[in-house]
């Protein structure tokens, strides 16, 4: 599960739906219920867009308190690149969830980004010679 906030003035809510729904993994079972689709909504208002836009494909549920996943759980890709994640060595735990950095980082060894979208990201990281190669090299080997 992710929270997601968004800023309403450059997105609307049925478009972050749409593009949510578009972008998921979809409906692959990975075992057990916990794994299952679902949209949780803040208001009933955000419930009804949705529940629009996918039907009876997923649950919609209003009003449910979100749960931090365990350390563990966060960052999974960049923490399979050693390399990156040294990058990040000093921030803490929460640091590291919050990251806007590691969260690019992240994306970009999950197998998501284009290298145009790298160039520009590439300038702003401020990485090392060596962790900007491995970012280079994650997006390139999908091409």
């Amino acid at each position: 599960m992710l929270q997601l906030d968004f800023d309403p003035t450059q997105l609307t809510y049925a478009a972050l739906v749409d593009e949510i729904w578009r972008n998921r993994n979809g409906g692959r079972s990975y075992g057990g219920t916990q794994y299952r689709e679902a949209l949780f909504c803040a208001t009933e208002d955000q419930a009804a867009i949705a529940r629009a836009r996918v039907g009876d494909k997923a649950p919609v549920i209003v009003g449910a308190p979100f749960y931090r996943a365990e350390d563990y759980h966060q960052k999974y890709r960049l923490r399979r690149e050693p390399l990156l994640l040294a990058e990040l060595a000093t921030y803490t735990p929460r640091e590291l969830v919050d990251s806007t950095l590691a969260a690019r980082l992240n994306g970009y060894a999950a197998g998501h980004g284009s290298p145009a979208h790298l160039d520009a990201d590439l300038a702003r990281f401020a990485l090392s010679p060596p962790a900007s190669a491995r970012v280079a090299q994650l997006v390139t080997r999908r091409r």
